[in-house]
């Protein structure tokens, strides 16, 4: 379900990427192409498609993150150790040696 989610997030993303850099901000992009008289769809049905594709896929990535943060795994606890802590012998601490607690501060330490 994860790699699902994951999926439409990422073609998603990508779609509204690819609809943004169509856009021009100054009123161009892909509507400059189509300026002809003649074409099917004018300049304000390609603007307002363009601007609902962006409005769509913005609100459904939101959904896919919001399912995707959902649907993830919850109170997985992983127990693994690492190399060193599973490979590495333990080493005792020599007796009699100082501790910290026990130190003294010298004469030209600053306090």
């Amino acid at each position: 379900m994860n790699g699902l989610i994951l999926t439409l997030i990422i073609i998603t993303s990508i779609l509204l990427v690819l609809i943004v850099l169509v856009q021009n901000s100054k009123g161009g992009g892909l509507v400059s192409n189509f300026a002809s008289t003649n074409q099917m769809m004018g300049v304000r049905k390609t603007t307002d498609f363009l601007e609902k594709a962006t409005w769509g896929l913005a609100i459904a990535l939101v959904i896919f993150c919001v399912a995707g943060t959902a649907t993830l795994p919850k109170n997985i606890v992983v127990e693994e150790r690492s190399y060193f802590e599973t490979n590495v012998p333990q080493v005792e601490m020599p007796q009699g040696l100082p501790t910290a607690e026990g130190m003294q501060p010298t004469e030209g330490a600053q306090q």
